[in-house]
């Protein structure tokens, strides 16, 4: 009964209204009662005096009571519905708002399922009950009691038989209660699981009908059915048995009520209109009776409701601002974006060991790092900890300085901007979508978000432009497409740092070298975290971290790790003679090189930063296929002039190669030039490999 009274403050603040509900409760039931009585006083009176006027006063009366009960019934209905239904939008306002701050760990906890059951089928359980099973389950009893006095000063042996009635009625209650709340328990519990499967199957035909397995899928939403079943009979049966079982205890009490006031009648201490009274007071009672073993049910479910609505609202918020409240208003601040990991520790919340373990990384304003390494190692879990999507075990974050704890999350969450690897766009239009980044965002900013995201194009080609409903999740798009949009709504707001989790993972590497071009010319001053995963990402970023078992391992350009961390090669699929240092090894320009080391410069080109005049190149297919086939860095400075459609080689002589061992030499392999670390290019033969 607790978690039902922990409403109490929202049942107060309209318990004026909901009283009303439960006096014309018991007046629609309890003025029944009258019927009986004025049963008996006819039979009585007019019958036994053959008085046929003296009808009319009791059958008008009965007709009067008949008016009030349709009455009664009729206020309560249009009363209590919206009094249950605004309780419900409340409840559920609240266990929403409370599902919005919860932290990621505590969502990972949880299966959607259950969540999603307790949001719809335990609000609605609880609607049900306080609209119909609240005011009946406080009337019943006092129908039953008033019903019991009544025969009690009509005879009182007829109220002792109700009252005897009452001992194994309260026992078989007891025993129903036990039972029936555990298997309500389990019953609302795997309605959870199965609300989990069909959202599983919903979410991933894809996967199911790509590898045939839709029969699996039947079949595991089919067992949880028939569990759900199971228990479902196994309720309706302990119903059956409690309704049984009270309704014989009135059956019982009706034939002792007729045998003892027949004796009574034969003996002349009571009459005929006595003794068809307390009959037909005793079939009154058994409605009431009757319910009594609903609404007990309907109680048990709604407690079971109440608690799982608790358990939910109970959930520490996790993440919080320093006093322990969320800020959604950020204030206007100067930041520059410098991200500072201080020996920090972190752990998932059910791990046995640290993901990160006294892991430290510095990264200056305006910079671009990319994060590297293996699967497990920890790269999105230091990225979840730059927003507070996580948080740290032991150590710090800081942002310019100040530990990330100390910004409120408004705040913090208004300066730090994420793109995933797997976007999810929400059922809405692709404005809408990408404004979600930035609220309030203008129809210039998510244009130009667009633009920078290399998604303009193809959007305004749909159907309504900006304007289409993009369907859940964006399935109706590619899954490039799904993640341009994505990044556009992270970059709409012009964050201060930039956090992306591998966000281009979908699209070619000439679309991420434009991406990446844009976001360096109209983001220069934010700060960007990639997680990378191909050589192309990691090429386009000013600096490399490698990340391994929770530490960083290495640290550098792209081509310093090349050559001088064996980790890196590994996990790039390189070799030590990659790119530039096979170059730079090379006794001179033209030298055909190993076929290693060519596929090891096609792995590593990217974008060409040059002095003016120079050729450009994006890291295309086709001047990889030229290196990788033609065995020969002079072959790719030839496939590099061939792309640019003539243009000047690096050194600026049209049709020659520069020399490997130049600095310009290496831009012509398609390296971009490192920004120093006020953000701008390196002067020519400095910062590069």
């Amino acid at each position: 009964m607790r978690p039902l009274l922990r409403f109490w403050p929202d049942i107060r603040a309209r318990l004026g209204t909901y009283s009303l509900v439960i006096v014309l409760t018991l007046i629609g039931n309890g003025i029944t009662l009258v019927i009986p009585l004025l049963t008996g006083d006819i039979i009585d009176g007019p019958i036994a005096h053959h008085n046929l006027a003296g009808l009319w006063a009791p059958a008008l009366a009965i007709l009067a009571v008949g008016i009030a009960e349709a009455a009664a019934l009729f206020g309560r209905r249009m009363i209590v519905a919206p009094v249950a239904s605004h309780w419900e939008i409340v409840w559920r306002g609240r266990l929403y708002d409370r599902l919005q701050y919860v932290s990621v760990p505590t969502h990972d906890a949880w299966e959607s399922g259950q969540l999603l059951s307790r949001a719809t089928n335990d609000m609605s359980q609880m609607r049900r009950f306080f609209a119909f099973g609240g005011p009946f389950i406080v009337v019943t009893p006092i129908v039953i009691l008033i019903g019991t006095i009544v025969l009690t000063v009509m005879q009182p042996v007829f109220g002792l038989i109700i009252a005897l009635m009452a001992v194994p009625t309260i026992a078989v209650i007891a025993v129903f209660e036990s039972k029936y709340r555990i298997t309500s328990r389990q019953s609302q519990d795997t309605m959870g699981e199965v609300t989990t499967a069909a959202e599983e199957s919903v979410q991933g035909v894809r996967i199911l009908k790509a590898f045939g397995r839709e029969p699996w899928m039947a079949r595991r939403f089919d067992a949880l059915a028939q569990r759900l079943a199971g228990l479902e009979v196994r309720k309706a049966k302990l119903d059956s048995w409690l309704w049984g079982t009270i309704l014989c205890l009135p059956t019982l009490a009706q034939a002792a009520i007729l045998a003892v006031g027949a004796w009574g009648v034969l003996a002349g201490w009571t009459t005929i209109g006595t003794v068809v009274a307390a009959v037909t007071i005793t079939m009154v009672l058994r409605m009431p009776i009757e319910m009594f073993g609903f609404l007990l049910s309907d109680l048990l479910m709604t407690m079971t409701a109440a608690a799982r609505y608790w358990e939910v609202m109970d959930l520490p918020l996790g993440i919080t601002d320093a006093g322990g409240a969320i800020a959604d208003a950020p204030p206007v601040r100067a930041w520059r974006g410098r991200v500072d990991f201080d020996d920090v520790d972190f752990r998932f919340g059910d791990a046995a060991a640290d993901t990160l373990t006294g892991l430290s990384l510095h990264i200056e304003p305006g910079r671009t790092v990319a994060l590297v390494g293996a699967t497990g190692s920890g790269k999105s879990a230091l990225a979840a900890l730059i927003p507070r999507l996580q948080d740290i075990t032991d150590g710090a974050v800081r942002l310019d300085g100040t530990d990330i704890r100390d910004i409120p999350l408004g705040e913090l969450r208004s300066l730090v901007a994420v793109a995933f690897e797997d976007p999810i766009l929400f059922s809405a239009t692709v404005r809408e979508n990408v404004a979600i980044g930035a609220p309030g965002a203008d129809d210039a900013q998510v244009r130009r978000a667009l633009g920078i995201a290399q998604a303009l194009e193809f959007a305004e080609a749909l159907p309504e432009g900006l304007d289409t409903q993009v369907g859940e999740q964006g399935m109706a798009l590619s899954g490039g497409q799904r993640q341009r949009l994505a990044l556009a709504r992270a970059i709409v707001g012009t964050p201060r740092v930039l956090v992306l989790d591998d966000p281009l993972s979908a699209v070619d590497v000439d679309t991420e070298d434009r991406v990446q071009r844009e976001l360096a010319r109209v983001l220069p001053d934010s700060t960007t975290l990639i997680i990378a995963h191909r050589p192309s990402t990691a090429a386009l970023a000013d600096e490399v971290a490698v990340l391994h078992e929770g530490r960083i391992a290495a640290r550098g350009t792209h081509h310093e790790l090349l050559r001088t961390s064996a980790l890196y090669r590994d996990l790039m699929g390189a070799s030590p003679t990659t790119g530039p240092a096979a170059a730079q090894d090379s006794p001179a320009p033209g030298v055909a090189a190993s076929g290693a080391g060519a596929m090891g410069v096609a792995a590593g080109l990217a974008v060409e930063v040059t002095e003016a005049g120079a050729a450009t190149g994006c890291g295309t297919a086709a001047r990889a296929e030229a290196v990788a086939s033609s065995g020969s860095v002079a072959d790719a400075g030839t496939a590099d002039q061939t792309a640019a459609g003539g243009a000047a080689s690096a050194d600026g002589a049209p049709g020659a190669t520069a020399p490997a061992t130049s600095a310009e030499g290496v831009a012509g392999a398609g390296v971009r030039a490192p920004r120093g670390p006020d953000g701008a290019s390196a002067p020519s033969g400095e910062g590069r490999t």
